[in-house]
């Protein structure tokens, strides 16, 4: 279980296929230090499992379902991808709960300053940011304007939501800590909705069942 606050980013080295499967190769200085064989992390937002550590660098095993369902397998060696190891029992819950089960990818279609950038007044290194995400169709129904989602595997507030296209604020701290500011438009990015509303919605549709005949079967059936 993850939180979606990034601990840092680490650089694609390879992809090799083996397989069924493709192998990654992550440069993650300071974080791979601290992994075990078989340690879950999550990697863009993909819970993975680590293998051949080494003090400086992880690899990690893409099944197919992976490979369908997000991102990377689409990326090239030298994209940045954003790290998170699992949140221990007890520990404060900063951002949302994030399983690493990506719902699905979206496209990145805009990463804008909120001040324009031929303003006198734009800072690049403390200006906040808008992101647009176009959601695949399974995601909208759990879209819910001031709830939570997962991009990428950070934890972040939905702003607006119009049906199609999220619209998130996005702080400085953020948008250089994470793999954002490395991305353009029309990049696939990982989306995971929060859990708490699918689990919510899955009881509203079971609870809207359609009405039954009252059959003499049922009737006998039911005890009556």
């Amino acid at each position: 279980m993850f939180t979606g606050i990034i601990e840092q980013t680490g650089t694609l080295i390879s992809l090799e296929s083996r397989g069924g499967v493709r192998r990654i190769t992550v440069e993650a200085p300071g974080l791979a230090g601290r992994l075990r064989e078989g340690d879950s992390l999550g990697v863009s937002g993909v819970c993975l499992t680590a293998l051949d550590v080494h003090p400086t660098l992880f690899h990690a095993d893409l099944a197919q379902e992976t490979l369908d369902k997000t991102s990377l397998g689409a990326l090239a060696p030298g994209a940045k991808v954003n790290l998170e190891l699992p949140t221990a029992a007890g520990s404060p819950l900063g951002g949302h709960i994030v399983q690493g089960h990506v719902d699905g990818c979206g496209v990145m279609t805009a990463l804008e300053p909120v001040i324009p950038s031929a303003d006198p007044s734009f800072d690049r290194e403390t200006t906040d940011w808008t992101l647009k995400v176009r959601v695949p169709d399974n995601v909208r129904p759990w879209m819910v304007p001031k709830g939570s989602v997962a991009i990428e595997g950070i934890s972040l507030t939905i702003a607006d939501f119009d049906g199609e296209t999220l619209s998130i604020a996005i702080l400085p701290l953020t948008y250089w800590r994470t793999n954002l500011h490395t991305l353009a438009p029309g990049a696939p990015v990982n989306v995971e909705a929060d859990v708490l509303v699918k689990l919510a919605h899955a009881q509203i549709i079971a609870a809207k069942k359609p009405e039954m005949d009252l059959t003499e079967a049922w009737l006998v059936a039911s005890g009556y």
